[in-house]
């Protein structure tokens, strides 16, 4: 092999390799679940069939509390509370003198 075929095979090499870790990097770096990045809230799902179909490992999200929108990993879910509360008491009207 020639130094120039070599050169482009290493250069080309280290340019796979950095997008590569790039990728698995950003990927480690989401959070799983699905609470919120900003507030902590839980997400909404966004249904997109691009990202259902070629990436089933992440979810996009909408959080109804701050507004934010974007990609996380797939986790455990935030329980939803179903229980019913009891309604607060009437105020009483205070009568004039």
């Amino acid at each position: 092999m020639s130094d120039a075929a070599i050169f482009v095979l290493v250069l080309g090499g280290l340019f796979v390799l950095r997008f590569v870790l790039a990728t698995v990097f950003f990927f480690c770096i989401l959070p799983e679940g699905d609470r919120c990045i900003n507030c902590d809230a839980p997400t909404l799902r966004v249904q997109r069939v691009f990202w259902h179909r070629f990436v089933p490992w992440l979810r996009p999200s909408w959080c109804y509390h701050c507004g934010w929108h974007g990609l996380l990993r797939t986790g455990p879910l935030t329980p939803v509370d179903t229980a019913v509360k009891p309604p607060p008491p009437p105020v009483k009207a205070k009568q004039q003198p």
